[in-house]
């Protein structure tokens, strides 16, 4: 079955399932209680303000298709003191069990813990759950040392050479992955005339809303790029290109730092694009995620972005963890010269 997973730890439905996860693990464990608010302190805390409590974290929810709310969640624990990152939470509503959401939630976090650069990925499971410790083993975890001595408590853990080699699969072309790096200010210029004004046109021919009406002339491409390059001199703005197996650019992203004295902590992501002939392999998620982990590596502490409302775009941001902050009617026109509206997202680094 198709299922939508996104990363959103301020989700409102993600309270009610961390509560049903702990009312259920309670009462297994012989220490039953009827209402959130009479778990355990530690327990009690992640119900009821979940963002507070696993702000370093990756916390997912899965959507059946057809259906309109969550019905399930994991979270992958942040690496800490050198330790492998850990999955904690697997929860699935009892109603929309049996329709592969575990295994869906699953697959996401092994994904992105690969993608991290994880050697390995861990997790604990009562040995008396034998739907999940099946589920764990026929995804290739295995019993480890214990790290944990409560009685009956498993520890599992799974290398993840197999993932990164999923991961690269997922962002590979026909004959090869995509190569993705950053572009120096010459470099920038070299390909402001043929790739990356290629990537811009095909934007705008695609209904793309990033600044421009159709149609795009390259030279007013190529113009537009040359000012970046100009902007990466400065040290204001840095690029990113992905290059396909035959050398032609397939996609790109740009980081703009704010220059103001008490708005150097911020940066925006602007003109994410991907070729029309290079969707549906990861590559948007993939630049999008280079230029966050190189914002946080220099200290920024908090990237904001803008798109068009209910665009293909708006839908890979929420699922990379981005928060809407509202959205403002008739806000820019689109290609056609029709004005739609644009919705304001921010994400918070480390």
């Amino acid at each position: 079955m198709n299922v939508t997973i996104e990363e959103n730890r301020s989700h409102p439905c993600l309270p009610d399932l961390l509560g049903a996860y702990h009312l259920v693990n309670q009462a297994e464990k012989g220490n039953a209680v009827t209402a959130v608010a009479e778990l355990p302190a530690v327990y009690r805390g992640e119900a009821e303000d979940p963002a507070a409590v696993f702000t370093a974290d990756t916390v997912l929810l899965a959507t059946p298709a057809g259906d309109e709310l969550p019905a399930g969640c994991v979270v992958l624990k942040a690496p800490r003191e050198g330790r492998a990152p850990e999955i904690k939470r697997l929860w699935v509503a009892p109603e929309a069990r049996r329709r592969g959401i575990a295994k869906a939630l699953m697959a996401e976090a092994l994904r992105r813990a690969a993608a991290s650069g994880a050697a390995a990925v861990r997790l604990t499971v009562w040995n008396w759950r034998e739907e999940p410790l099946a589920l764990y083993r026929s995804l290739g975890f295995e019993t480890v040392a214990s790290w944990d001595e409560r009685p009956d408590l498993l520890c599992l853990e799974k290398t993840l050479e197999k993932g990164r080699d999923t991961a690269r699969a997922k962002t590979a072309g026909p004959t090869g992955p995509d190569r993705v790096e950053r572009l120096t200010p010459g470099e920038v210029r070299a390909h402001a005339s043929a790739g990356l004004a290629a990537l811009l046109v095909d934007a705008v021919d695609g209904g793309a809303s990033v600044g421009f009406l159709a149609p795009l002339a390259v030279r007013e491409a190529a113009a537009w790029w040359s000012r970046v390059a100009d902007e990466a001199a400065e040290g204001v703005r840095d690029v990113w290109a992905a290059h396909g197996p035959d050398g032609d650019l397939t996609g790109v992203v740009t980081l703009v730092r704010a220059t103001t004295a008490n708005g150097r902590h911020r940066g925006e992501i602007a003109r994410l694009l991907v070729h029309r002939s290079a969707r549906g392999r990861g590559l948007g998620y993939r630049l999008l995620a280079t230029a966050e982990a190189h914002a946080a590596a220099t200290g920024l502490t908090l990237l904001v972005l803008d798109t068009q409302t209910d665009s293909p775009a708006e839908r890979l941001y929420r699922g990379a963890g981005w928060t809407a902050a509202g959205t403002i009617p008739e806000y820019a026109a689109d290609p056609a010269g029709v004005p739609r509206a644009t919705t304001l997202y921010y994400k918070r680094l480390g």
